[in-house]
């Protein structure tokens, strides 16, 4: 099941948590070489997850991680802006209608499924908060994911070539996507409205609570 869950809420679920940051290690510091964080107990963190960013986390019935992501507004600090401003030529990406998506991974051994699952989590909020975009720094071997998924981004510049190639992308939050990915990830529309509002609420409850 997909959880939408901030950082200051992460102590809820002491499993899953754990599970993330030591499946990020996994993969960015093991197995794809980046220059990350590893502290001592294996987990991997940036000072983009001391932001309260939302993640969003396919929880396996187990209670296991099985793979998440990031978001952070993009009128507060973004990796974007802050590393890979040249891949915009220098363009600052800031809006409150734009997010930014970092750290997408998946749990070792992750079903076909969850990378489908994740990006629908994506598109739910981005339709839900009145989003244009979310925008992201992605490789080239997230351009095979994209594709299997069915929500590509416009690229807006790229580094390197080939499978070193890094570029920045623009995502549309369009209603005309999700039919795709509710498909793509084996989930009906009412299970992902009841996910999302598990965690957020509904319309109605949002408005009582400010009212």
């Amino acid at each position: 099941m997909l959880r939408y869950v901030y950082a200051d809420q992460l102590h809820q679920f002491p499993r899953l948590a754990q599970g993330m940051f030591r499946d990020r290690a996994v993969q960015f510091s093991a197995r794809l070489g980046w220059e990350v964080s590893v502290d001592d107990d294996g987990n991997e963190r940036d000072q983009y997850d001391d932001l309260n960013p939302l993640y969003i986390l396919w929880e396996r019935p187990d209670g296991t991680h099985g793979g998440s992501l990031r978001l952070l507004p993009t009128t507060g600090d973004t990796m974007l802006n802050d590393h890979f401003g040249h891949l915009t030529d220098g363009v600052t990406i800031q809006s409150p209608f734009i997010w930014e998506c970092t750290r997408f991974c998946l749990a070792p051994g992750a079903e076909a499924h969850v990378s489908s699952a994740l990006m629908l989590g994506v598109l739910e909020l981005g339709l839900n908060a009145h989003l244009d975009h979310i925008v992201g720094v992605f490789d080239a071997r997230m351009i095979r994911v994209y594709a299997r998924v069915g929500w590509g981004p416009t690229v807006l510049g790229t580094e390197g070539e080939g499978r070193n190639a890094i570029s920045a992308g623009l995502w549309p939050c369009d209603e005309g996507f999700r039919a795709r990915l509710l498909s793509k990830a084996g989930i009906s529309a009412e299970v992902s409205d009841h996910w999302y509002n598990r965690s957020f609420g509904t319309v109605a409850e949002q408005i009582g609570a400010v009212a």
